[in-house]
């Protein structure tokens, strides 16, 4: 449990207003079959988010457990330092032909590759040991967090304030940062 829960609560904070969303409202827009485009961006969350926790299991095998502290701390920094920023728009799916599940599936896969909920899920996974439980943790809290930008589609962003929900995530993820960074450095 010490990787699930931090692990699902930062993709959670993580995905919101972010390029991914963006892309689920498109989705959900263009398909109008939520099911599908749901279950292809969990699979997409969970390969991505696998592949995050599969690499940090990896490192935590060579690297002591403060550094990576240290960088789980600053990943969730840099994490954080996007939020004020605008987002920019994800590519068009309006011309996919693979159907809902697929082009959800590959679309998502592709955007959340290398992004920073996959990269801190790693350094979650490094840290806790429990590198699956990070996976599983982050796969879920990146779907829950997308459900509703399928089902409301472009609408999501007009009932709910994404650029202030982004700023006040961001503020938690560099806090949380913060407090891991000081603890791995023995100042706090």
């Amino acid at each position: 449990m010490d990787a699930l829960v931090p692990a699902f609560m930062v993709a959670l904070l993580a995905e919101f207003g972010d390029r991914t969303q963006w892309l689920v409202m498109l989705l959900g827009d263009r398909f109008r079959t939520p099911a599908a485009v749901i279950a292809g961006i969990a699979l997409a969350a969970v390969l991505n988010m696998a592949i995050g926790g599969a690499v940090g299991m990896e490192i935590a095998a060579y690297i002591p457990h403060r550094p990576v502290q240290l960088m789980t701390g600053v990943g969730l920094i840099l994490a954080a330092s996007g939020a004020p920023f605008r987002v920019k728009p994800p590519p068009t799916v309006a011309t996919w032909k693979l159907g809902a599940f697929f082009s959800s599936a590959g679309a998502f896969f592709i955007l959340a590759l290398g992004d920073k909920t996959q990269f801190v899920t790693g350094a979650i996974a490094a840290g806790s040991g429990s590198p699956w439980l990070a996976a599983a943790g982050a796969a879920a809290g990146v779907t829950v967090a997308n459900v509703p930008a399928v089902l409301l589609g472009e609408r999501w962003s007009q009932i709910v304030p994404l650029r202030a929900i982004r700023i006040a995530a961001g503020v938690l993820l560099a806090l949380a940062g913060i407090v891991l960074v000081l603890k791995a450095l023995e100042i706090a």
